[in-house]
């Protein structure tokens, strides 16, 4: 069984209603059982239960992100007794979207009670897909009146969008939908990415790669929508002509662990196959690591600028300059680099700049 679990998030009035649909008729087309988890704070405030309503919103929070993450486990329970070969887990909305709408204590507070921590919630989707509201770029269509839950102004929706964006950024697999195209268009461009993800036949995403001058990371830091991820990434012993490694990811001592495998050669052509791993999985496959390769420790900066998501890798052996990483389609114009960041040159087809040419390297 082949099962996803996705987020389809995004601020107020983004069309995540109409997605919901385009999701359904797409996927269901392509031999997914697609399964939906409803918006739990839509559900709970039409019920009655709002953060106006509860004791305090710290007190509401609690109960919406405990609701949130025992829906998802039922809806896995449920989806692995079924006979489908490909699954589809769609949430409308996960559980880092209750950040936006806390401080940090609060969501410390919140993140204790349900004895969880942000990369644990983050990451255990496989993708995020973010529409970004109509309050941005698409101002003609913006209502509230469609949604009983939705009280928000233009200014107030742009703001939460923004908030929203930063709470999952982070995410090793997180998509920005913008409204550059009219509202059909952007329907057709939520398929073509999740379709990409998933590896169903779809335009081929490539990830443009860039030297860069090394940057500040005190500025970094300090950027709401910036977050900092540290990467282990140790490369096993395999066949020739493929590449077999693992990694952790995470912050602040929680991770989580993927096996992947790649073979064949360049784009399109490459095929990798990825999977979630258990931190006993991981440690046991440490103890078949290729020993002429070095890990790759680097420290990741995730950021979105301008609706375009962003990856800066900082490695420790190197002091005066970064990669930068920007996913890409065909379709994509010119790339607006952050006004912080100074691109050195494109590196993209430039094997040297590889994790396994860097892993290879021992005079680094």
């Amino acid at each position: 069984m082949e099962l996803s679990k996705i987020v389809i998030t995004g601020g107020p009035c983004a069309g995540k209603t109409t997605a919901m649909s385009w999701i359904q008729n797409a996927f269901t087309q392509k031999g997914y059982t697609v399964l939906f988890v409803g918006e739990t704070a839509t559900e709970f405030i039409r019920g009655g239960v709002a953060p106006w309503t509860c004791g305090s919103n710290v007190e509401y929070q609690k109960v919406q992100l405990k609701m949130q993450i025992e829906k998802e486990k039922l809806f896995e329970q449920a989806a692995k007794t079924m006979t489908s070969d490909k699954i589809l887990i769609v949430c409308d909305r996960g559980a880092l979207d209750n950040r936006a709408y806390m401080n940090e204590l609060e969501f410390a507070e919140v993140l204790k009670y349900v004895g969880s921590n942000e990369v644990e919630l983050r990451d255990g989707y496989d993708a995020v897909f973010h529409l970004v509201t109509a309050a941005k770029g698409a101002e003609e269509f913006y209502t509230t009146a469609n949604n009983a839950a939705r009280t928000e102004s233009v200014e107030e929706a742009r703001e939460l969008d923004d908030r929203l964006i930063a709470a999952w950024t982070g995410h090793p697999y997180l998509r920005v939908i913008d409204n550059a195209t009219d509202f059909s268009v952007k329907m057709r461009r939520l398929i073509t990415e999740i379709s990409s993800f998933l590896g169903e036949p779809a335009p081929y995403e490539n990830k443009r790669k860039f030297l860069i001058d090394y940057p500040d990371i005190l500025h970094l830091e300090s950027m709401p929508n910036c977050v900092r991820v540290e990467i282990i990434q140790t490369y096993l012993k395999s066949a020739a002509g493929k590449e077999f490694r693992i990694r952790q990811r995470g912050k602040d001592g929680h991770f989580i662990y993927f096996q992947k495998m790649e073979r064949g050669g360049g784009e399109p052509e490459k095929v990798d196959i990825e999977r979630r791993l258990s931190q006993e999985e991981y440690l046991k496959l440490l103890m078949e690591a290729d020993t002429s390769m070095r890990q790759i420790r680097k420290t990741r900066y995730c950021l979105t600028y301008r609706n375009r998501y962003f990856e800066i890798d900082v490695y420790p052996f190197w002091k005066d300059k970064a990669i930068l990483k920007v996913p890409v389609r065909d379709e994509d114009g010119d790339i607006k680099f952050p006004k912080f960041i100074t691109v050195q040159g494109e590196i993209t087809d430039d094997e040297r700049y590889r994790n396994i040419s860097l892993a290879a390297n021992r005079d680094l």
